[in-house]
């Protein structure tokens, strides 16, 4: 009677030490930070405004845009000279003399030096296919890039043409663009117009929700602005007769895009 009742004592012992060390050993692993379940509900923290964070964002994302027009602020001129000798140093020497009036009569015209450029320059032998057998080297040819700016553009048909003159049949005129370089004040603008589109769409979404319009939670913007126009010239830009070019400025836009997150109330 006395060995069952020790036998009922032991296994009783050995079951207290088990249950305490089950627990002893889960409180250990949930103070060393072992990740604990938790649903999504508990990951998102309420934010002022009805915005919430963690897994997302509860509010209203809208876009606004906006297009502004303004004028053309600068002519690009790209032009060069050609020159044709038998020999190297005598095509150099004629192409310098050429693109150096070139350049003196704009910077006379009112282009700024540092809106005056040397773009590039071109060595090429000439040589005559017209017979059987080796082709005969005639000559050689130089060819120099001048690239310009004209700010004013009231003035820019007048030099132009004074350019072309002081070249005479060695300028080839390869392109003309306008563009609208001081956008600052249409950019300013365009970020105002394109944020009241976003809000008003905003408020709208939010009339039909049941509920008002909270604060703002983030912006992001993206300004474009329409490439330089370009203009087509013409065989009469290389006569020594040339007269004032007419210019035509039109416009050009700027544009505004925005992204904006509104809270709800």
């Amino acid at each position: 009677m006395t060995l069952t009742l020790t036998r009922r004592r032991a296994v009783l012992v050995l079951l207290a030490v088990l249950a305490f060390t089950v627990a002893y050993v889960a409180g250990a692993a949930r103070s060393s930070g072992s990740p604990a379940s938790f649903s999504a509900a508990d990951r998102l923290t309420p934010q002022p405004g009805g915005t919430t964070t963690g897994t997302g964002i509860t509010g209203i994302s809208v876009g606004g845009t906006a297009k502004v027009s303004g004028t053309p602020d600068t002519l690009r001129l790209d032009l060069s000279v050609v020159a044709k000798a038998s020999s190297v140093s005598e095509a150099l020497a004629s192409a310098n003399r050429t693109a150096g009036a070139v350049q003196k009569s704009l910077l006379g015209s009112g282009v700024q030096k540092e809106d005056l450029q040397t773009a590039g320059l071109s060595i090429q032998p000439n040589y005559d296919y017209s017979s059987a057998g080796t082709p005969r080297l005639r000559g050689y040819q130089v060819s120099e890039s001048v690239n310009a700016k004209l700010r004013s553009l009231g003035r820019a048909g007048e030099a132009i043409g004074k350019a072309v003159q002081a070249g005479g049949d060695a300028v080839r005129v390869n392109g003309i663009s306008l563009d609208l370089e001081d956008t600052g004040l249409l950019v300013s603008r365009a970020r105002d117009q394109a944020f009241a589109d976003a809000r008003a769409k905003a408020e709208q979404y939010a009339k039909a929700a049941g509920r008002s319009l909270g604060e703002v939670v983030s912006i992001a913007e993206d300004v474009s602005s329409a490439p330089p126009i370009a203009m087509p010239t013409s065989a009469g830009l290389y006569s020594e007769k040339s007269s004032a070019v007419p210019i035509q400025p039109g416009s050009q836009d700027v544009a505004v895009s925005v992204s904006v997150v509104f809270s709800m109330r």
